[in-house]
């Protein structure tokens, strides 16, 4: 049982056997899938895979073959002779080794030698994904993530053929990037001395903290290991330095970033701080030295700068503000978040990237006051979304309705982890059509796909996080990759391939919440 279920699969009569003597071939396209294959297979079986030599034949190939249709498609051909992966292109192939993989026992997945036989079925497979973003959001700044479980997280994310890691570095509570220029976003905005216990909605007067310090940052040496990590397994890293909101870390650390209308320091709770980012000249500065920084890090084409949920309160009673407002002639706050957002995306632009910002960024003007190379990912719901690729802007769409990971998976929240709200099961997950029905072909061509989220107010510990992810990642992976319509007969069929595939995330020691 493959998952995401293949677009075709066929089952052949026998079945291949890998043994000590099986042999590879790879073209020089496909050496990156082939480091791949022997990552996957050689733990579990002992088996070297060593190299096929001189002309003679290899028990598995792996090639690119250009003919095949649309990027990261693959054709996988198991028979008793032999197998064979070919890919469109290089991400192609290393799909190809994902599925055959998943084709062997669960224990294939166990980083220890097993010792039993090791048949693979022989089957006819032709696939390739519908969308060509499918991400996952890790939220890293409300609660630390070392770098261990961010490591793990990409391979799942491997494993399940997505191939976007959009990584949520900073918060109000706390600043997880360093950078050389700017010491103290980390001596300062990476820790803050207690947190809040239970939900920030209710009264503050009930407000409780635990007392315990908390925090942590990556090094650049830590960011390069994580990028390279994602690149030999197809993953690309976007990274979100999240502005002119969502600030509070920051400004604590260089409280000359704020509007000096009271102290600032690292939030102890959950919510939306109302202090931000003044619009001065040498705060811009601030913000694309950091950019700098993060494109030198990532190389990835994409830059996510944020642009949500961003307070209007100190800018309304900011004498510096409200000249700006004036000098550029702007009509309301709303607006000076726009020009905000141009300033940053002409930046980015200027590196040869791409700005993406959440969908308030369409706030103040909508798609025409916004570069047309900026991404939009439509969050609140898909209107955002709806209203840019109409607009002509590209779009990711991430509504909190259907792929907001940090909502209770159970109706019965007693039963749950305490979450933030909302309610997301595994059925709603699966069912997810990254497309509206509202847009016509022509606007459809600006949805590049879709991603699942998981902020982590309410979620402390990998092993916690692991539990709001798997198994509505495994549920998601299906929704970007395949190109069907839904309903209660498929997701049956769902189950029936999820089942069998949650031993192999038992293998690999993955704390995933058990079906219902």
């Amino acid at each position: 049982m493959i998952l995401p279920k293949p677009q075709q699969f066929e089952r052949l009569d026998g079945a291949f056997q890998l043994t000590s003597s099986t042999t590879v071939r790879a073209d020089e396209p496909s050496a990156q899938a082939a480091r791949a294959l022997r990552r996957a297979l050689t733990p579990a079986t002992g088996f070297a895979l060593d190299d096929a030599s001189g002309d003679g034949a290899a028990a598995i190939t792996l090639r690119v073959d250009t003919s095949l249709a649309g990027p990261e498609a693959y054709r996988l051909t198991v028979t008793p002779e032999g197998v064979e992966i070919a890919g469109s292109d290089p991400s192609g192939v290393f799909y190809g080794v994902q599925s055959l993989r998943q084709l062997l026992p669960a224990e294939i997945f166990s980083t220890t030698t097993v010792e039993r036989q090791w048949e693979i079925p022989a089957v006819a497979v032709v696939d390739r994904p519908r969308f060509g973003w499918r991400g996952t959001m890790l939220d890293v700044a409300r609660h630390f993530m070392p770098k261990e479980f961010v490591l793990k997280l990409i391979d799942l994310l491997a494993v399940h053929k997505l191939n976007v890691f959009h990584f949520h570095l900073t918060e109000d509570q706390g600043w997880r990037l360093a950078s050389e220029k700017y010491p103290r976003l980390t001596e300062v905005g990476a820790y803050r001395p207690e947190t809040l216990v239970g939900h920030a909605h209710r009264p503050e007067s009930e407000f409780t903290f635990d007392g315990r310090p908390h925090g942590g940052y990556y090094t650049q040496d830590d960011i390069r290991e994580i990028v390279a990590y994602a690149q030999e397994r197809f993953v690309t890293v976007v990274p979100e330095i999240d502005m002119p909101g969502h600030m509070l870390a920051a400004i604590a650390a260089y409280p000359e970033l704020g509007n000096g209308l009271k102290p600032a320091e690292v939030w102890t709770r959950w919510g939306i701080s109302e202090q931000v980012l003044n619009v001065e000249d040498s705060t811009l500065d601030f913000c694309r030295d950091i950019l700098d920084e993060v494109m030198s890090l990532f190389p990835s084409p994409l830059v996510h700068c944020g642009g949500d949920e961003c307070p209007k309160a100190e800018w309304k009673v900011s004498p510096a503000a409200q000249e700006r407002m004036k000098s550029l002639g702007l009509a309301d706050e709303n607006a000076l978040q726009a020009w905000f957002t141009t300033q940053l995306a002409a930046h980015v632009a200027d590196r040869g990237r791409r700005f993406v910002g959440w969908d308030e960024v369409l706030e103040g003007g909508g798609p025409a006051n916004l570069p047309k190379d900026v991404v939009v990912m439509s969050w609140r719901s898909e209107e955002g979304g709806i209203e840019a690729a109409r607009g002509g802007l590209d779009v990711v769409m991430a509504p909190c309705q259907t792929v907001y990971f940090d909502y209770y998976q159970s109706e019965d929240k007693d039963a749950e982890p305490l979450a933030i709200g909302g309610f997301v099961p595994l059925e709603k997950v699966y069912n997810y059509r990254p497309i509206p029905g509202e847009l016509d072909a022509e606007a459809s061509r600006h949805v590049l796909g879709a991603q699942c989220q998981l902020w982590t107010e309410y979620v402390p510990t990998p092993e916690h996080a692991e539990y709001m992810l798997f198994p509505r990642v495994c549920a998601f992976a299906e929704a970007v990759w395949r190109d069907e319509t839904g309903g209660v007969e498929e997701y049956s069929a769902f189950l029936d391939r999820l089942r069998p595939h949650l031993a192999r995330l038992d293998a690999v020691g993955v704390n995933y919440r058990k079906l219902d």
